[in-house]
């Protein structure tokens, strides 16, 4: 047992990142029922669809689970109320001000975690009183700090600043990283883009194919004068690239980006025209899995890779 494990009390240091339109309830009860942290994505969901999702949550699995809410969302205060009100036990809550919200939460007994992306926010969000730190880096996929700071640089940075259980994301896709990171200082990973291509992800066949098909190079993060987002390229990412070095203004890459281009690409698929959310990491995904199946391989990669080190398999000098 860890900081992580004994904070959300569950079998692995692993949570499942509340992806916009691939985190539903059958993606987030597998991954509760498999041993990690299931978390809803709520930044895709109406309030009513929030609390169907909810409920289906609580017939489908007994573990603890949770909702990643992103606090820029317009019916936060709605979203907080069904929380509230469905006694929901962990929020984490991403792009935003953690000291809004963490202090109601937590007065209702909610275990509070926020996402950041740099030593400065993560000191804010010690000073709000959450209970733990996402520390995302710049390989993640979907919105992402504008530092480009990666994750192997920002685990020790964040941990120079806190002392609260820290979360690595970003760029994790394999006991080996899980592995890696938590050398560097964090107590748990949080990972997407495994998830998002999972069997149960609620995403477009046609987007986990693509992200089965990615390879090196093939995301990048982009709409910085926006909200800088990691995208697999194509015909949107071009456009709108194209559109950014040619020097649009903000109101012109807002007009171009326009409204429901993540749920075309995501859950439509749209391959050409929707907004394609994912990780660096999507170049070693290499199928379509059912959770129990990541998280079986996932945990028996990060033992046997420890195994090696502690016999002195890799490391003989």
């Amino acid at each position: 047992m860890n900081r992580i494990t004994e904070l959300f009390k569950i079998k692995y240091p692993v949570i499942q990142g509340g992806m916009v339109w691939c985190s539903g309830w059958k993606l987030a009860s597998e991954v509760s029922n498999s041993g990690g942290l299931g978390l809803l994505g709520a930044g895709s969901m109406h309030p009513e669809t929030l609390l169907e999702h909810i409920h289906k949550m609580k017939k489908a699995t007994s573990k603890p689970w949770g909702i990643n809410i992103p606090l820029l969302y317009p019916e936060t205060d709605k979203i907080m109320d069904i929380v509230i009100n469905e006694g929901v036990k962990v929020v984490f809550t991403s792009a935003g001000n953690p000291a809004k919200w963490t202090g109601l939460l937590k007065s209702k007994g909610i275990t509070v975690v926020h996402v950041v992306a740099n030593s400065k926010f993560a000191k804010k969000s010690e000073e709000a009183g959450v209970d733990a730190i996402v520390a995302e880096g710049f390989e993640a996929g979907g919105h992402n700090g504008r530092e480009e700071t990666t994750t192997l640089v920002l685990i020790p940075q964040i941990r120079k600043v806190t002392s609260l259980p820290l979360i690595a994301a970003g760029g994790i896709g394999s006991g080996k990283a899980m592995l890696a990171v938590m050398a560097l200082g964090a107590d748990g990973v949080q990972i997407g883009s495994l998830f998002a291509a999972s069997k149960e992800s609620s995403a477009h066949d046609n987007f986990k194919r693509r992200i089965v098909e990615a390879g090196e190079g093939d995301t990048a993060l982009i709409m910085k004068k926006l909200v800088p987002v990691r995208l697999l390229r194509n015909e949107f990412f071009e456009k709108i690239t194209g559109a950014e070095q040619s020097g649009a203004t903000t109101m012109e890459l807002m007009k171009m980006l326009g409204k429901g281009r993540p749920k075309k690409g995501m859950f439509e698929g749209d391959m050409e025209e929707g907004e394609l959310e994912i990780g660096q990491v999507s170049a070693l995904i290499d199928g379509i899995k059912p959770v129990s199946a990541i998280m079986r391989e996932l945990i028996d990669d990060y033992r046997k890779t420890k195994e090696k080190i502690v016999a002195g398999g890799i490391f003989d000098f």
